[in-house]
């Protein structure tokens, strides 16, 4: 199988992870819990197309199709694939996650207009929690947890405790880039003490291979870096820019998608600003310096 084919990994009986490589913009994970009569999927996929092949790849392992979908966050390439399980399947996630998924709406085909997403009816979550909720694939108890503000003000963590296995869904990017413009720097960092605490040892990152807790610990160097640097630039008037190209590709340009830094210290001049975690950001403005990074061409859609 060529590496950029989805592959699904077995996990535990029952608990598989679809990955979808290079892990780039709009290639994300997902995965599912079942016992064999019921199923419980965690995210679905940016195109028509790659959430029909995600469907056929869960029934390929004898699963039904889910009565659950989780959704991690509101961004579409972890929520444009709803429709193609919904109404048979209850869509669950944070209340603010369904919040943003209605606010968004057809978000992806503003960002990438010529990109073919499919026939995608925007689907938010009709189940929301507030903290943390309880539901059950089967017998597997699946835990929600919403560990605050972190890569958006929606974020949802999927534990499933007997197992020893999370699904994070873009708290982590293994061999990417975090990206933390729709969210909050300091309450990424938070975000990695909660992981933590879950004290599981499969980890399910929302892009990239599976890996384990070794990721939390790569994750918070580099959001470390971000804040030295937004402090840095920020106490000597520089724009988050100035800041970026000055820095140049530092200790983690062989990540995918380095341009994010520029989008990051967005966030972090914010912050620093007094703004509140999550505060609305210009968007534009933002994805335009990720181009200025990216050679001055706009980040590529890989779905």
């Amino acid at each position: 199988m060529p590496a950029t084919d989805p592959y699904t990994v077995q996990l535990a009986p029952g608990v598989h992870a679809y990955i979808q490589p290079d892990g780039g913009w709009c290639l994300n994970n997902a995965g599912f819990v079942s016992d064999g009569s019921s199923t419980l999927l965690v995210d679905t996929a940016a195109t028509e197309r790659r959430a029909l092949a995600l469907r056929e790849a869960l029934l390929a392992t004898g699963a039904p199709l889910p009565r659950t979908v989780v959704n991690t966050h509101h961004h579409g390439d972890h929520t444009y694939g709803n429709g193609v399980f919904a109404p048979g399947a209850t869509v669950a996630g944070h209340d603010t996650c369904r919040t943003e998924v209605l606010a968004a709406g057809l978000q992806l085909h503003l960002v990438w207009p010529d990109n073919d997403f499919g026939d995608i009816t925007v689907t938010a979550p009709t189940l929301t929690y507030s903290d943390r909720l309880t539901v059950r694939a089967g017998g597997t108890e699946v835990r929600l947890i919403h560990p605050g503000i972190a890569h958006t003000t929606g974020d949802s963590i999927v534990h499933l405790p007997e197992h020893g296995i999370v699904f994070t869904g873009d708290l982590v990017f293994q061999g990417g880039t975090p990206f933390v413009l729709m969210g909050s720097l300091s309450g990424s960092l938070r975000a990695l003490g909660v992981l933590r605490s879950l004290g599981a040892d499969t980890v399910v990152p929302g892009h990239g291979p599976v890996t384990d807790p070794s990721a939390y610990d790569a994750t918070e160097r580099y959001l470390r870096y971000v804040a030295e640097l937004a402090e840095a630039g920020h106490a000597k008037g520089r724009t988050p820019l100035e800041t970026a190209r000055e820095a140049g590709p530092g200790p983690f340009g062989g990540l995918r998608e380095s341009e994010r830094l520029v989008a990051n210290l967005h966030r972090a001049y914010a912050e620093l600003d007094g703004l509140p975690e999550g505060a609305p950001l210009d968007l534009v403005a933002a994805f335009g310096d990720m181009a200025a990074m990216n050679g001055g061409k706009a980040v590529a859609c890989h779905a």
